[in-house]
């Protein structure tokens, strides 16, 4: 009789575990969906970022406005420019940027503050909604990069460029954008 008490205390754990890792599971994805799904302040041209030899493009722009990253979440460090060429803008992230690698999501953006660290409270220093602008996903951890501008944004109401992670809306780093 003990022994069929235990076996059904034991069968019963098992199943209560079992159920508990498959609503977890059916959790994450649907989080994930939605997550895809939702839509976040984005611009209404996709922007891109730009393959081309960044030497030629830094060459023939001409920058509009610059700063200096500071730290967020996570160390982030570099310059970053709003250069214009050809009537088209462009943000540039310069040879010294560096950000963390631990970010799943990581967006470059234009935030309307000019103290988007300062703004904000850790331990995720969030972002608000309305308040900034996806530009495109973040292309690489390091290094020069060009990201296109759509032509409808108007500069004079952003104030600061951020990497920003999505997923945990958490600022890695921002750079107040002066001229």
């Amino acid at each position: 009789m003990r022994k069929i008490r235990n076996l059904l205390i034991l069968s019963l754990c098992s199943f209560f575990i079992i159920s508990c890792v498959r609503e977890a599971s059916n959790n994450k994805s649907n989080k994930s969906a939605i997550a895809v799904n939702t839509s976040l302040p984005t611009s209404s041209t996709p922007a891109k970022y730009l393959a081309s030899s960044l030497s030629a493009q830094s060459q023939d722009s001409t920058a509009m406005k610059s700063g200096n990253f500071v730290s967020g979440e996570h160390t982030t460090q570099g310059t970053v420019s709003i250069t214009t060429k050809d009537g088209k803008l462009f943000l540039e992230l310069e040879q010294s940027f560096k950000t963390s690698e631990s970010g799943p999501d990581l967006v470059v953006s234009l935030h309307r503050s000019d103290n988007v660290i300062g703004s904000t409270k850790p331990p995720s220093c969030p972002l608000k909604t309305g308040e900034y602008i996806i530009l495109a996903h973040l292309n690489k951890y390091n290094g020069a990069q060009i990201y296109s501008i759509p032509n409808n944004i108007n500069l004079a109401d952003y104030k600061s460029a951020a990497i920003w992670c999505r997923q945990f809306n958490a600022t890695f780093g921002a750079a107040k954008l002066s001229s």
